[in-house]
């Protein structure tokens, strides 16, 4: 009953996030229009059979720049994601197993990125290094990289006085072969639920760098920019804000469902606390 208990949240986060890759993979199947058409003489039309989400004041396909958009979106959150991911468990492993002074450097350049708030300093990056995609994801890989690092140093310092690895260090196990086959297996599932949150974290980050001008350059249908643009309207046509909030509101739950129920099913406390 207990394991019962713990599938709906990763199924329906499950669900949402096929739906959402699913768009995003066949989006140019699932829109009638481009999403940079312009026809002025359906400007800022509500919702009908030829617009499914209205047009906005250009009289582009509202539905289709969501669509589209949603390609954008994800992009620069799973490349950030797994750019951070790499460079912290690099450096979570490096600084926890050798520890000394490459621990102190390590860490130290750390606190100096824990620092600055986060999104004030992917605002910072994106102002010196210009709009963009490559840009925007390289400015949430600087805030999110920390998270991962300090986790797998928790782990590698934990496992590496454990006896399987003063085994296999006796044994004649090269530091590579300690670090990836015997230390880094055992934090593949804290990585894994951290990450899929993470996700949903970065298309928040994503399309707040692009509602503040920051982000991908319009006209690219980004999430971002379309809400902004929208909220000029809000009050005579409030689809326009009203469909890019859903579709980030939905995207972020269903990677934040996902990783809940992904964590309660790899954490075995988790199921005990829940029985």
């Amino acid at each position: 009953m207990s394991q019962l208990r713990l599938r709906p949240p990763l199924a329906a986060g499950s669900l949402l996030v096929v739906l959402v890759v699913t768009v995003s993979t066949f989006a140019p199947w699932l829109t009638r229009h481009s999403p940079e058409q312009m026809d002025m003489e359906a400007r800022l039309s509500g919702p009908s059979a030829s617009h499914w989400l209205g047009t906005d004041n250009f009289g582009r396909d509202l539905w289709a720049r969501i669509a589209f958009g949603s390609r954008i979106s994800l992009t620069i959150a799973l490349s950030s994601v797994a750019a951070a991911l790499l460079l912290g468990t690099l450096v979570g492993l490096a600084s926890g197993y050798f520890g000394g002074l490459l621990d102190l450097l390590l860490m130290r350049i750390v606190d100096l990125f824990l620092a600055f708030p986060p999104f004030i300093l992917a605002l910072a990056l994106v102002a010196v290094l210009g709009p963009g995609v490559s840009s925007v994801t390289l400015a949430l890989t600087a805030i999110f990289w920390t998270e991962y690092a300090r986790l797998v140093r928790a782990i590698t310092l934990s496992e590496s006085r454990r006896d399987y690895v003063t085994a296999a260090r006796s044994l004649g196990a090269t530091h590579a072969n300690v670090l990836f086959r015997q230390i880094l297996p055992r934090a593949f599932g804290p990585l894994a639920v951290l990450a899929t949150l993470g996700i949903g974290t970065a298309i928040v980050a994503e399309s707040g760098l692009s509602f503040l001008g920051f982000g991908v350059e319009p006209p690219a249908p980004t999430w971002g920019w379309t809400l902004a643009y929208g909220m000029r309207y809000l009050r005579s046509h409030m689809w326009l804000s009203t469909a890019p909030g859903l579709a980030i509101l939905v995207t972020v739950l269903g990677f934040n469902l996902f990783g809940d129920g992904l964590r309660d099913r790899l954490d075995p406390r988790g199921l005990v606390r829940s029985s």
